[in-house]
């Protein structure tokens, strides 16, 4: 058995890629029915405010320099790799948001129904940030999104009304700093190898059959 833990943020494009690669790596393997997803929560933007959204391209150009047209760069760039990757992208109505409340709903996913609901729960919320435009803080939406990933309306309305949950995402969060993670994604697998990166689909498959090996026999890398 391989379990891949995965820290990750909605917001981030590419940890949307990511996901894509490395479940493509799963599915090359020989052995994908012995690989545990485990979705690990982690905020680019903690202190982001809630309720108030920016553009993307706007918030890149102010945390970075260049302005707007150079946010605009850098979303274009990882939008053209994730469509190679059948993703969709479209930056320029994508808006930046607090992503606390998504990664609260991605927890409530895997307790109500596993490795299976909890992966549609956070391919919605990409989807919903990156394709569709809408404020991943919002609760209304937040609540649509959850839904439509199959997840039970009334559970996650509860959730959303405190702070339930709100514990894993800090108990992740502190396990990533005790790691050394300064950036997503990220993917310890077996709890003995890393990867870090939106690495190759070839490099998530070293990574596979590094982590199957014996301890004694693995040798483990970071990238």
């Amino acid at each position: 058995m391989v379990v891949l833990d995965v820290w990750a943020d909605v917001v981030c494009p590419w940890c949307y890629i990511a996901k894509s690669r490395l479940r493509r790596a799963i599915d090359a393997w020989d052995r994908p029915h012995e690989v545990l997803v485990r979705q690990r929560a982690y905020e680019l933007e903690p202190v982001l405010p809630k309720g108030r959204p920016v553009s993307v391209n706007t918030y890149l150009g102010e945390k970075y320099g260049g302005g707007e047209e150079a946010g605009a760069a850098m979303s274009a760039r990882a939008a053209r790799i994730g469509e190679q990757e059948g993703l969709r992208f479209d930056m320029a109505h994508a808006l930046k948001a607090n992503s606390y409340d998504a990664h609260r709903l991605v927890a409530l996913a895997r307790e109500m129904g596993g490795p299976a609901l909890e992966d549609a729960a956070l391919e919605r919320m990409y989807s919903a940030h990156f394709a569709e435009g809408l404020v991943i803080d919002d609760h209304d939406t937040l609540l649509r999104c959850a839904a439509e990933a199959g997840m039970d309306e009334r559970r996650v309305a509860s959730v959303l009304a405190d702070d339930t949950y709100g514990d894993h995402v800090r108990s992740d969060e502190a396990e990533a700093r005790s790691l050394g993670v300064r950036g997503v994604p990220f993917v310890v697998a077996n709890g003995r190898v890393a990867v870090s990166g939106a690495q190759p689909v070839e490099v998530f498959l070293e990574l596979l059959r590094v982590a199957a090996q014996p301890p004694e026999v693995a040798t483990p890398r970071e990238r």
